[in-house]
């Protein structure tokens, strides 16, 4: 039989919380799905608890930006104190390369209950018929 030693700070809610089931390491937000159709490709980013107006979209050198800010709403009340606090606060950011022939007026996005929607239409590339050079081997 092997013994375990007992941490001496036991805590029920870190235990159960801290189980991989629960409390995934990955970190990262905005999660993003990305759909393609004929003529567009659909970006939809989760962001939960954001405000419309704390979201921004950019575009610079064929990256799309996306910007958000969440702030923290300090809610505790006199004789309360969280134990555990999980939901992000603050600004993230995430890029997404929609290429060089793509311009501002191009792309719509739309945010409705915790979910932006980005559609970015495709464009044909121009094909520069370039002559072909061919080239002496010596």
């Amino acid at each position: 039989m092997m013994l375990v030693p007992r941490r001496s700070n036991f805590d029920l809610f870190d235990d159960f919380f801290n189980d991989d089931l629960w409390y995934h390491k990955d970190k990262s937000i905005m999660k993003s799905d990305i759909k393609e159709t004929s003529d567009k490709f659909i970006i939809e980013t989760d962001l939960p608890g954001y405000d419309k107006e704390n979201i921004g979209l950019t575009l610079n050198n064929g990256y799309l930006e996306i910007n958000a800010k969440v702030e923290k709403n300090n809610d505790e009340k006199e004789g309360e104190k969280y134990l555990r606090q999980e939901r992000f606060y603050g600004e993230c950011s995430r890029k997404f390369y929609v290429g060089d022939d793509i311009k501002e007026e191009d792309i719509n996005a739309k945010f409705d209950k915790g979910i932006l929607v980005v559609e970015i239409p495709k464009k044909e590339k121009e094909n520069k018929s370039e002559e072909i050079k061919q080239i002496e081997i010596k």
